[in-house]
């Protein structure tokens, strides 16, 4: 049975605001029981998460926000966007919400990263997280395949492209990324592209793309993180992926011990939108193996 949609403009009514150094962020929370962390990607936003939002509500306190620069949060122009700054975001968030149990962490793309450093931080005793599932992401900057759009951000024409980059483009990335039967409707694509383009998104993206060569730089710290093994670890990858598919996984199974992975045959970049079902029942197989009591943390 298909999961029901959230329509983004009813998503946007149900946001609430805090403040994080000074900017304006969204987010949104629902039902109870265990933590839940939902971490988006790059360069769209929480709404991504609207299929699975009331299943995984029905058994856990879900929690999601639009990172700094992205969605409807505040996309600041003269700032310099780092991974490590939206690991603390997270951070806040859950401090805000006075969150002290152990959390679970689902995350894709761009918030693989996010979720890496968070795991980092687990073993610095910075954190306590209980689990974590990884979808489709650059895990490892020697399979991250970034698309042409990507590379040329980074260059030193990005700004001036990014000024440029219209709906058009946006549209013309992600057909090349979700999978052949699952491609967006033209109805998805203007929410996808309404949400970058909130806030003037367009003039910060060569800003935010900066996470690619952050990843080299936090490499080892974060795949070492991984391979601790203390923390029940998945992916759960779209196959078809071009950017973070089999090839990803291939490598995932080489550096993490008794690699925990599911393909799905078909599917793109998004299998969160393209397969919610599976990626609930594969998700919800996983939570349903942990055994893990609630735990206090202090954060600092």
């Amino acid at each position: 049975m298909p999961l029901a949609e959230i329509p983004l403009c009813v998503w946007r009514k149900r946001s609430r605001t805090f403040v994080f150094r000074g900017q304006s962020i969204r987010y949104w929370t629902v039902g109870q029981g265990e933590p839940l962390l939902l971490i988006h990607g790059f360069p769209t936003a929480s709404w991504d998460w609207h299929y699975l939002w009331q299943p995984l509500a029905q058994r856990y306190q879900v929690i999601a926000c639009d990172m700094l620069g992205f969605g409807d949060s505040a996309k600041p122009r003269n700032h310099t966007y780092s991974l490590l700054e939206q690991a603390d975001l997270q951070q806040a968030l859950l401090a805000h919400l006075q969150v002290e149990q152990a959390v679970h962490i689902l995350a894709h793309d761009y918030g693989d990263s996010v979720a890496q450093e968070l795991l980092a931080r687990h073993y610095e005793k910075r954190i306590e997280v209980a689990s974590c599932v990884f979808l489709n992401g650059g895990l490892f900057p020697e399979t991250h395949r970034p698309l042409l759009m990507q590379k040329l951000l980074l260059s030193p024409i990005g700004w001036l492209l990014g000024r440029a980059f219209s709906r058009e483009a946006l549209v013309k990335g992600f057909r090349q990324i979700f999978g052949p039967q699952t491609q967006p409707t033209e109805s998805e694509l203007d929410d996808y592209w309404s949400l970058v383009d909130s806030n003037h998104g367009p003039r910060i993206l060569h800003k935010l793309i900066t996470y690619i060569p952050e990843r080299r730089v936090q490499r080892e710290r974060w795949v070492t993180a991984m391979q601790q093994g203390d923390i029940p670890l998945r992916v759960i990858d779209g196959a078809f992926d071009p950017i973070s598919g089999v090839h990803m996984v291939e490598r995932y199974r080489e550096l993490i011990p008794d690699a925990d992975t599911v393909l799905l045959p078909g599917i793109g970049h998004y299998p969160q939108t393209e397969a919610p079902v599976l990626v609930l029942k594969h998700y919800l197989a996983f939570r349903d193996r942990l055994v893990l009591p609630p735990r206090k943390v202090a954060y600092s």
